[in-house]
């Protein structure tokens, strides 16, 4: 059963990807008051109906995340108790989706803490774009929407590639993905093994698969914080004769000195998409936008419509 009209509201975290989702929707973010007591604690009132209505809230994991999480959560329950007919949580960028498992002894499961704030405040779905990990999908008990991203690189993917690329797998988890990329559009792959030697560093030691001599190699990831992975991989890369290194990333966290890394990196171009505000930017950077994909996956929920018919079918992943 549909619920009543459809409101979109927006959090402080993305506000630009806000207004460009709400053009998309062919309406205005909805009327919301945030602010800051004095003791630092968060407040959210609407400032318009919402009784009975289709609410949808747009927040994304970017700094400072942990008074972006608490406010999206505030925004929930404030939606709930002002009897809502439903709430939808818009995250592109998943708060703490890294942490998703437990690496070494004593170590929490955050991304599975995350969910059980957000149901427990009230969401009763949930939007998200690439999570690092499909398996944080089983930590909700209610609908989650995890929307790839790579329709949205593949046209440009196609033209520098022509015909002739590779594929390049950062690392052995990213196999899977890359492979089909691969596939689909009928080019070699070729895959990095990585060690991880701690938090935020690795290093990219050697190549084996598809021959990238000479071969423009097209990096796929879902994340890209401090850069030194991607970094690495991409002068690995050009130190066994690649011809050019093209790095398609979703969240372009960029933290510390990353953009300084991409300058004086070997990458030819890193295209990133919006669902993270990027104040730093680069000449090597290139902002591809998710506002109009993600609307439509909001037109598509509260219209009762497949989510899965907005992806490419020849690009499905």
């Amino acid at each position: 059963m549909q619920e009543g009209k459809l409101l979109f509201f927006s959090g402080s975290s993305n506000q630009e990807l806000g207004k460009k989702i709400s053009s998309f929707l062919g309406t205005e973010s909805g009327k919301i008051t945030l602010k800051k007591f004095s003791n630092g604690e968060t407040y959210a009132r609407f400032d318009e109906n919402v009784r009975g209505n289709d609410v949808f809230i747009l927040q994304t994991a970017t700094e400072p995340i942990n008074d972006n999480l608490m406010e999206l959560c505030i925004m929930i329950d404030a939606a709930k108790r002002a009897s809502a007919g439903r709430i939808t949580a818009v995250i592109p960028n998943y708060f703490y989706a890294r942490q998703d498992r437990k690496a070494e002894s004593r170590e929490p499961i955050t991304a599975k803490l995350i969910a059980d704030f957000l149901q427990t405040a009230g969401a009763d779905r949930i939007i998200t774009l690439d999570l690092h990990c499909d398996q944080i999908q089983g930590f909700f008990n209610i609908p989650l929407d995890n929307l790839p991203s790579t329709g949205i690189f593949v046209e440009k993917a196609l033209s520098l590639s022509d015909g002739k690329g590779v594929i390049v797998s950062p690392d052995a988890g990213s196999a899977k993905k890359s492979t089909k990329i691969a596939t689909k559009m009928n080019v070699g792959l070729a895959i990095i093994n990585k060690v991880r030697t701690g938090h935020n560093t690795c290093e990219s030691k050697n190549i084996i698969g598809a021959e990238i001599k000479e071969k423009n190699c097209l990096i796929f990831d879902d994340i890209v914080d401090t850069a030194g992975s991607l970094c690495a991989a991409a002068d690995l890369l050009k130190e066994e004769g690649a011809k050019n290194v093209y790095a398609f990333v979703t969240h372009g966290v960029l933290s510390s000195n990353a953009i300084e890394k991409i300058n004086n990196s070997k990458i030819t171009k890193l295209f990133v998409t919006d669902s993270i505000p990027l104040n730093k930017t680069s000449p090597k950077i290139e902002i591809v936008s998710v506002s109009k994909y993600l609307a439509n996956a909001i037109l598509c929920i509260h219209n009762n419509e497949s989510v899965s018919g907005l992806f490419d079918k020849k690009f499905n992943f």
